[in-house]
């Protein structure tokens, strides 16, 4: 049964006044996805702010070219950098030659401030070629006069998509891989007996590795022990069935998943001081004895934001939580589950918190949280072409701060991610989150990420609460954190009186057939590949992987109203005795708009033997897992 908790921000645990981010991301960081797409970027950027006056910034943006066909839309973000004594930049953009049918919009606000994104798009009609547009920034008059800083981006504009090349270098392999990037938020207010049958079979259909427990920001109000919580008038109460040995019996263990624990660092078992280190490591020793696998055990949950409860006399404080990680929770861990993983929370945007956290904790892994939308703001061209890329510029972010304290090999565990903070709405259950979904969990394997949770599996309707807008696409007028469905007994998104519904319980979303695809090649040792896209760069993506005796390819095509023509080129291979097809598109999705919704499987096709090269015509909107052997 599903339990309503006085309002999906408990779920969450994000109060709706929670602070944009700051995205004050490194240099270095910055320009690692720059780089990845072009050299003479990353130059240009280098050579911008090494000239760079005090009181004087650059700009970057993170595609350094875009391309568009008719009726298509292309999107890039700029992000201001080097910024050095300058506030308050105002950005302008134009195109050049203009009047031809291309239209960019004004620069955008993202959830940075210091990032703003813009988007062109091409009418049936337009003039082919190659356009510019300049983003001009000026900062505030100063005595030393107006700073002012400009890019230009060349546009490409085609009648029809031309199609991109995929070249896997087959020779150089990257990270490994764990399945354990196929994870899942869970939380003691969605009943774990009752709906156990339900949440197994759909997490083993899914591909689901790993779990997170107890969720959010409940983890600094959450006593395992008691299962109970400190703002019961806030936050209601947990379900009687969720204590933490029906949630091994009934879920781990059936499940076979790995599991990640957040100790409450926030609230002590009288709710009138900080959080006690001895009932976390008598957490840690009860998994223990009921045979769970914990494998990561992180203190806290978002305590460097005031949104997150802290009752330590000094709250929210880096100096406060390092001493306490390191002279209490981490050894009161180990000292009963050795093997177990402890680690602490980090936030680029929240300095001097990771500095200090880095230098002075003891901890073996980091957890990092990302929400690239507002609510409200969400756009559809921003999500599919920008989001992952935003996720995996934190990642290197975080990679230059842990090399900065020392310890550049610690692992990074992405222990929430979704589309908006708070208040999802339709596009939550679109095709268009399952295609940022997907990406993600591209990035995170091409940057080593050793974990991830999506957040939540399940037990999170947010109902017409969110964002509805007709702006975005998508046939549901409801959202929700959950990317699988509670059915009918949730009683804030019933199936059929929110037209159309969410299926029965159990039914997959396009973010959880993203995770059931990516199932394929996020396998166990297995090590990344090097994917080059040329041509088409805007719309397709590329992810590789090795897979037994062959390769595995994930690509995306973030059109929305055209097929791709894509060559396939693994290194001096001329022959594939088996190749696989496994997609899930926009035509599969817009199924869901039919009086009774239909929420289709991914489609599989068997091509047998082929030559190769070898070309594949992406349907729009589509993830398309690809096995050669």
């Amino acid at each position: 049964m599903y339990t309503n908790l006085n309002r999906q921000i408990a779920l969450a645990g994000r109060a709706s006044a929670r602070p944009l981010r700051r995205h004050c991301v490194v240099l270095a960081a910055l320009l690692f996805t720059v780089a990845a797409s072009s050299s003479h970027a990353l130059a240009a950027a280098k050579a911008a702010l090494t000239t760079s006056a005090p009181g004087s910034f650059a700009l970057v943006p993170i595609l350094p070219s875009l391309t568009v066909a008719w009726g298509g839309s292309a999107a890039d973000a700029i992000i201001e950098t080097g910024v050095n004594g300058v506030s308050g930049v105002t950005l302008t953009d134009s195109i050049t030659p203009s009047g031809s049918g291309v239209i960019c919009s004004p620069m955008l606000p993202t959830l940075n401030p210091t990032i703003s994104a813009i988007v062109c798009t091409a009418v049936s009609g337009a003039t082919t070629g190659t356009y510019t547009i300049t983003v001009t920034g000026t900062g505030p008059i100063t005595s030393s006069g107006t700073p002012t800083a400009s890019l230009s981006i060349p546009l490409t504009v085609t009648e029809h998509p031309i199609g991109a090349t995929v070249s896997v270098d087959r020779e150089t392999s990257g990270p490994t891989i764990s399945d354990t990037l196929l994870g899942m938020n869970a939380a003691p207010w969605y009943d774990v007996v009752s709906n156990g049958p339900t949440m197994v079979r759909s997490f083993k259909d899914a591909g689901i590795k790993a779990v997170r427990w107890p969720g959010g920001s409940w983890s600094d109000v959450y006593h395992w022990a008691t299962n109970s919580n400190c703002l019961v008038a806030e936050w209601g109460t947990p379900v009687a069935n969720d204590t933490f040995s029906n949630f091994v019996k009934d879920i781990v263990t059936p499940a076979r998943l790995d599991v990640a624990l957040t100790a409450n660092y926030g609230t002590n078992e009288t709710c009138d001081g900080g959080g006690d280190p001895t009932e976390a490591a008598a957490w840690a020793a009860k998994a223990l004895a009921l045979g769970a696998r914990v494998s990561h055990f992180t203190v806290g949950n978002e305590v460097y934001g005031t949104w997150e409860t802290d009752l330590h006399p000094v709250a929210h404080d880096p100096a406060t939580y390092a001493s306490a990680v390191t002279t209490g929770y981490y050894p009161d861990i180990k000292a009963v589950s050795p093997n177990t993983l402890v680690g602490v929370v980090v936030e680029p945007d929240y300095a001097p918190w990771d500095s200090l956290v880095l230098t002075n904790a003891k901890y073996d892994f980091v957890e990092f949280h990302l929400y690239p939308e507002a609510p409200g703001s969400e756009n559809d061209i921003l999500l599919t072409q920008l989001g992952a890329l935003d996720v995996s510029l934190y990642i290197d972010a975080i990679k230059s701060e842990l090399a900065a304290a020392g310890k550049p090999e610690t692992p990074i565990y992405v222990g929430e991610v979704g589309g908006p903070y708070s208040d999802p709405g339709k596009q939550s259950w679109s095709i268009t989150q399952g295609l940022y979904a997907g990406q993600v969990l591209g990035e995170m394997m091409n940057d080593g990420v050793s974990r991830l949770t999506w957040f939540m599996g399940f037990g999170a309707c947010n109902g017409q609460n969110g964002n509805d807008s007709s702006s975005l696409y998508g046939w549901q007028n409801f959202g929700a954190y959950n990317v699988f469905s509670d059915g009918p007994d949730d009683p804030t998104c019933p199936a059929g009186s929110i037209a159309p519904d969410w299926g029965t319980a159990g039914t997959m979303s396009p973010t959880a057939r993203a995770f059931q695809l990516f199932s394929r090649v996020a396998v166990n040792g297995e090590h990344v590949l090097t994917s080059t896209v040329t041509g088409d760069t805007t719309d397709v993506r590329a992810y590789s992987a090795t897979n037994r005796d062959g390769t595995a390819l994930v690509l995306f095509n973030l059109n929305e109203t055209s097929s791709e023509p894509v060559k396939i080129e693994l290194g001096g291979k001329r022959y594939s005795r088996s190749v696989t097809v496994n997609t899930y598109d926009k035509a599969l999705y817009d199924q869901t708009s039919a009086s009774t919704p239909v929420w289709a499987e991914p489609a599989a096709t068997d091509l047998g033997a082929q030559r190769l090269p070898l070309t594949l015509h992406l349907a729009p909107w589509s993830m398309n897992v690809v096995i050669i052997r």
